[in-house]
């Protein structure tokens, strides 16, 4: 259902476009995750759910798939209207 917007994230990834938000930078350290985790877990995935923001009316995207060793990550990223990949937040679930 969302192929072609992952098509769009994950080529993002392998061109290094995007940036990360602090918010998911800490997030990533609490968890003990690396950027390639993030970056494999973006490459791997699968979207589960689209997400419409309240106040800029952006799609967000949570995307569900598989870090550096193998274990479940999920990624909550948008494409912003500068063409970046923003990267919100990361989580084991």
């Amino acid at each position: 259902m969302f192929e072609r917007i992952l098509k769009r994230m994950r080529e993002k990834i392998r061109k290094r476009r995007y940036v990360m938000t602090l918010h998911a930078e800490e997030e990533m350290d609490n968890d003990e995750l690396t950027i390639y985790d993030v970056e494999r877990g973006i490459l791997t995935g699968q979207v589960l759910e689209r997400r419409q923001d309240k106040i800029t009316t952006e799609w967000k995207y949570c995307i569900r798939g598989k870090t550096v060793g193998g274990n479940g990550v999920e990624v909550v990223a948008k494409l912003s209207p500068t063409g970046m990949l923003v990267i919100i937040t990361v989580y084991i679930p």
